[in-house]
């Protein structure tokens, strides 16, 4: 007879794949048991010794409760929702157990099998979106993707843009596996529709007006000229005699028509006359007959010559006593516009704009230089243009000027304009009648803009709304995408050679600015013994003294790098270089900057260091020390000084000392830094000839990588 025991409680385990929500302690391994008090069990067969032979595993269960096991035929426990007891239960010491536990149906109640591996899911990411658009492309809530980058300590908005490597580890935080895809280099609508008209109406082509440009000195008598040209006091409305606006005009001469625009004199604004110059037709330089060239004439003249358009110059003035019109050929002749009177090809016409004397041999020698160009156009197509200017207005909304390029605008046209669009209102021309149409080189003011447009950007009529807004929102996106990546496509001499061979360059663009007109002889003479198999160096522009954003603004529109000899960049030109990532190179050995050139054309150029500026200072005081030294007063300007940056000081932009610093003090204390705003007084290593209102900046130099 068996020995009578109490029965066995069996400990239940985790069920399916290890997981349960059953606390840890209520697991057990399977196979032991463990005696406690209870009821005797029914009569059961003898227990063979020996394990019992595992029971076979239930089925996983869901969510709902699994049905309870079957209870063991010698009074085992009934597991919560699994089969449990062997069959013929287990004796004290050493008995045989029954056929195991079965792993059952699951265990019931708040019990839940571990959830199915869920399949990897993927994702191309651009090289830059917005949160927003990062959302979308993971098909999650906006909300979810923030709460992911504060994980990661980013901050972030639903409409800020951020780069591929940020999403990156946001998604991969979410379950995605990313890969980054390639620039969508999808063809502008806007110039695949302009295409297809133009191959449809090339022969269908009209002369039209000439588009020209005026440009020269500052106080030459620029819009002194174009007032008498088309008969309206325009400087009373200006501030200080300036051209605060681009303007477009247009005046009517023998049943012919010419379009003035009227770009600023003053160095401040090179920007606005660096858009005039894209779409002129004809630059007119005008240079005062009793001061000459002076620098913003060459200035001027470098633009026109980067926009490739003929020159005619106006020598105005010529009312004066002390007027010289052959000073000015002479110096421009230095610059390569050779008189026709000498045998070239530049109409050089003398004027008095105060007297109109000239002015009709002026607008004639236009038309001429217009028929010799054969200037033509195709009023029967849908528009295209250029927004000249463009603006806010609290009454009218957006308003922009356009010149009509191509085409006829009219009344009630959609158009799309750079990254927006709308449905043309209302026009009016620059005398403020109301127009129905505008024809080529017709400037208009156009209301009817879903925003304002940027300066430059280019307008064309689309043939329904829907495409417009297609357009529109493409261009949007290109646009965003360059911003981001701005400054990729500039040149750089590091990467010269890899561009060269990519055929992205095939003459490299330099400005070149220096302390003195010797050097810059001599540099000029240099380059241009430089090998020209594989790129052409072309010096755009050339000038004395430092480098100013004006040169930063010509170096970013034609693609050119900025070469420094003894002479550095002033605050405002160092942040648009930055900016725009223009390459600024600065040398005092004329060798080194000719080897470098003719290194980074065979691709050998060694690794370089640039310059990274921590702050700069004014000079306000000049104080004397013993033995013939000096210190200087300064207030922080811009920026910090450390106690351990380099140092040069500027004068009037010329590089006149370039070392260290040998004490920086606030009070009679000695300092480690001084902050922005603040005074503190400085002394340079082996320097001692400080004048008030030097310039000093603070740099570091870091490696490039390349």
């Amino acid at each position: 007879m068996p020995k009578k025991i109490d029965y066995v409680v069996l400990t239940p385990s985790s069920s399916h794949n290890g997981e349960s929500d059953i606390e840890e302690e209520e697991s057990y391994v399977p196979g032991v048991a463990t005696v406690a008090p209870g009821g005797p069990g029914g009569p059961g067969r003898p227990a063979r010794l020996g394990a019992g032979r595992p029971g076979a595993p239930g089925r996983p269960g869901g969510s709902r409760p699994g049905a309870p096991g079957r209870p063991g035929s010698t009074g085992g426990y009934r597991g919560p929702g699994g089969r449990s007891g062997g069959r013929g239960g287990a004796r004290t010491g050493g008995g045989a157990q029954g056929r195991g536990i079965g792993a059952g149906r699951g265990f019931g109640g708040s019990s839940r099998l571990a959830p199915m591996e869920r399949p990897v899911r993927k994702a191309e990411l651009p090289p830059f979106m917005t949160v927003k658009e990062l959302a979308d492309l993971l098909h999650v809530n906006a909300t979810k993707v923030i709460q992911e980058m504060m994980k990661h300590q980013v901050l972030a908005t639903i409409n800020q843009q951020i780069d591929y490597d940020t999403a990156a580890i946001v998604s991969i935080g979410l379950g995605y596996e990313v890969t980054e895809a390639k620039p969508d280099i999808e063809e502008d609508l806007g110039e695949a529709l302009t295409a297809q008209q133009e191959a449809a109406d090339s022969t269908r082509l009209a002369s039209r007006p000439p588009v020209v440009t005026i440009m020269g000195h500052v106080d030459h008598g620029k819009t002194k000229l174009l007032d008498s040209i088309r008969s309206a006091n325009v400087i009373a409305t200006e501030a200080g005699g300036i051209t605060q606006h681009i303007g477009a005009y247009q005046v009517d001469l023998q049943g012919k028509r010419i379009t003035f625009l009227d770009t600023p004199g003053h160095e401040a604004f090179t920007a606005m006359r660096a858009r005039g110059a894209q779409v002129t037709d004809i630059a007119i330089l005008v240079v005062a007959a009793d001061d000459g060239v002076m620098p913003q004439t060459l200035e001027a003249l470098s633009h026109a010559k980067a926009a490739d358009v003929p020159v005619v110059v106006a020598i105005n003035k010529m009312d004066k006593e002390d007027a010289n019109p052959d000073r000015v050929m002479n110096q421009l002749s230095e610059q390569g516009l050779v008189p026709t009177q000498w045998g070239g090809d530049t109409e050089f016409i003398p004027l008095s704009a105060r007297s109109g004397e000239g002015i009709q041999n002026l607008l004639e020698t236009l038309l001429l230089v217009a028929e010799l160009a054969e200037l033509k156009a195709s009023p029967e197509r849908r528009a295209t243009g250029t927004i000249i200017e463009a603006e806010m207005d609290r009454n009218r909304g957006p308003i922009a000027t356009v010149l009509i390029q191509n085409g006829t605008l009219n009344v009630r046209d959609y158009v799309v304009a750079g990254a927006t669009w709308g449905r043309v209102k209302a026009m009016q021309d620059d005398k403020g009648r109301k127009l129905r149409k505008a024809e080529p080189s017709t400037p208009a003011e156009i209301l009817g803009l879903a925003a304002v447009p940027q300066a430059g950007d280019t307008l064309l009529v689309a043939p329904d709304e829907a495409t417009a807004k297609q357009i529109a929102d493409q261009r949007a996106r290109l646009r965003r995408f360059e911003e981001a990546s701005q400054g990729i496509k500039a040149v750089s001499l590091d990467d010269l050679f890899s561009q060269i061979q990519s055929g992205r360059v095939k003459e490299l663009q330099i400005i070149l600015k220096a302390d003195v007109q010797g050097s810059i002889e001599a540099i000029t003479q240099t380059l241009g013994k430089l090998p020209t198999d594989q790129v052409k160096v072309n010096v755009l522009h050339r000038a004395t003294g430092g480098i100013t954003e004006s040169d930063v603004t010509l170096a970013a529109a034609s693609g050119a790098i900025i070469v420094g000899f003894n002479v550095r960049p002033d605050a405002a030109a160092k942040r648009a270089a930055d900016k725009s990532r223009i390459d600024i190179r600065f040398y005092d050995i004329i060798y080194k900057l000719s080897e470098d050139i003719e290194k980074a054309m065979a691709g050998m150029l060694d690794p370089t260091y640039h310059d990274v500026t921590e702050g700069y200072a004014e000079v306000r005081a000049v104080f004397r020390l013993p033995k013939n030294e000096q210190a200087a007063g300064l207030i922080i300007t811009e920026g910090h000084v450390t106690r351990n940056s380099q140092v040069r000081l500027l004068r009037n932009g010329t590089v006149m000392y370039d070392g260290t610093i040998s004490a920086l003090k606030r009070f009679k204390d000695d300092v480690r830094e001084v902050a922005q705003g603040y005074e503190c007084g400085i002394s340079l290593t082996n320097f001692h000839d400080f004048q008030e209102g030097d310039t000093l900046e603070f740099y570091k130099k870091e490696q490039v990588k390349q």
